[in-house]
């Protein structure tokens, strides 16, 4: 049985595009020995956050995996994948803007809907759409995906809509492929 496994990182100085997929490449074969499977990742515009998210039997398999590669020391959390539930929603491939929001005491994904739902206006209004989140097991942070012109956009209907946000930023979807 495998877990959706996620991993933050930030980088200084920033991750370039070439750094990254080199990265990538030479992990390959610790995660195959660790049973990791690369799910794809968020590289921000500016090369300064790095989302990833893996499936793997544990977040501890992961974090091996990433430090015999040479990654250095990650804090993989587990948690789970939620799509919109908007049939019309925006492909994962056009979410361009991420938010990161952590919370004190654990919260329930119910809650933190309604207060998007409450300021759905605000994101319409300023065409940003929902795309993903990623959430973590331990309930206690998530990391929201969003469609929108721009990290500014996103940053301003959050705001407006008095959604819990420690960053907002702008990335470039980096899909795991073969090879």
């Amino acid at each position: 049985m495998t877990s959706d496994i996620f991993v933050q990182r930030n980088y200084d100085p920033p991750l370039t595009d070439d750094g990254f997929w080199q990265m990538a490449h030479d992990g390959a074969s610790c995660l195959d020995l660790y049973r990791v499977e690369w799910q794809g990742s968020l590289l921000s515009r500016d090369g300064r956050q790095l989302f990833c998210w893996f499936r793997a039997p544990d977040a501890e398999s992961t974090r091996l995996a990433l430090r015999q590669a040479g990654s250095g020391e990650a804090a993989p959390w587990p948690g789970t994948i939620h799509d919109s539930p908007d049939a019309d929603a925006p492909p994962l491939e056009t979410a361009n803007v991420a938010v990161e929001r952590s919370f004190e005491q654990p919260v329930t994904l119910e809650e933190i809907q309604a207060l998007e739902d409450a300021g759905a206006s605000c994101l319409q209004a300023r065409d940003v759409e929902f795309v993903r989140t990623f959430f973590s097991r331990d309930r206690k942070r998530m990391v929201c995906l969003y469609r929108a012109p721009d990290a500014e956009a996103v940053r301003e209907a959050q705001k407006k809509a008095k959604m819990p946000v420690d960053a907002v930023w702008s990335f470039e979807l980096k899909p795991a492929r073969v090879g």
